[in-house]
């Protein structure tokens, strides 16, 4: 049988697509470089592509501040950020907890991005670290941390089981982990979905809302927190179609009609149960 952790897209295809893109993403997504989805408070529709954006970002930041309130960080903290991107959200932790912040991603392009934003906030330099590192051989102790926390990460790792035994082997006793990560409501998906969703984002998983939390027991973890947030995430995507679309480099106007498309293809396999979104927080 199959082993549901397991992706047939490789960790270096991964490094490679991520390296290449953050620079598209960041000119549309959020120049600042944070790249994940958001958690909406209000069901009402903006009316411009500029409230589009600022609905967005508000709700990414949203999504934030659920998982912190959440997560118990506080400046007594030590947090590994698993997939830590261009380092904003693991400098926004810092700065907002005073914990200890380590952030480790495969692709050198956003730790590069990481680390030289460190320049910006020398003050929180002691607190603060980069490292490039897969999240299946992590360069960090047993117990060197009390928290991992993670976003929009884990759906591209190829072994997802070895990814959830390496963050277990890192927290100390009684540790949490809070992430979200994207789930396959059900094994069977269209073409449409395969082609626009899986293939183009270079990943497979055939865990579930529950299964996922099958496999976190699996591993040790005690599941505390389990959300279905997938409305939020065809919401995410039908905004960054909109911001896609108003891209204005001219020389990325292909490339960025392609994306908005794409996009709102994600939504509907979100609508069809194709593609789901889900946050969990446990505890070792």
């Amino acid at each position: 049988m199959p082993n549901p952790s397991l992706s047939r897209f490789s960790e270096r295809e991964t490094e490679e697509y991520y390296d290449a893109e953050d620079a598209l993403y960041r000119s549309f997504w959020d120049a600042e470089g944070s790249l994940h989805w958001g958690v909406f408070e209000s069901p009402n529709e903006p009316s411009s592509v500029a409230e589009v954006r600022d609905g967005f970002l508000a709700a990414c930041s949203r999504l934030n501040a659920i998982m912190l309130e959440n997560s118990g960080i506080d400046e007594a903290a030590r947090v590994l950020d698993l997939g830590c991107g261009n380092g904003n959200t693991a400098t926004w932790l810092c700065r907002t907890t005073g914990a200890h912040v380590a952030g480790i991603d495969l692709s050198g392009v956003r730790i590069a991005n990481a680390i030289e934003s460190l320049n910006q906030v020398p003050e929180l330099a002691p607190r603060l670290e980069f490292h490039k590192a897969s999240a299946t051989e992590l360069p960090f102790a047993d117990g060197a941390f009390s928290h991992v926390w993670s976003q929009a990460t884990i759906y591209h790792i190829p072994d997802k089981a070895k990814t959830l035994q390496e963050a277990y082997r890192v927290l100390q006793p009684g540790g949490v982990i809070v992430f979200d990560d994207l789930t396959k409501p059900k094994p069977d998906i269209s073409d449409e979905a395969r082609t626009f969703v899986y293939d183009r984002l270079l990943f497979d998983t055939d865990f579930s809302f529950y299964s996922y939390m099958d496999a976190l027991r699996e591993t040790g973890f005690r599941v505390l927190e389990a959300r279905d947030l997938s409305t939020h995430l065809a919401r995410s995507y039908s905004c960054l179609s909109q911001m896609a679309a108003s891209g204005n480099d001219p020389e990325r106007t292909e490339r960025f009609a392609a994306l908005s498309d794409a996009y709102l293809k994600m939504v509907n396999a979100v609508r069809n149960e194709e593609l789901g979104w889900a946050q969990y927080r446990c505890v070792k």
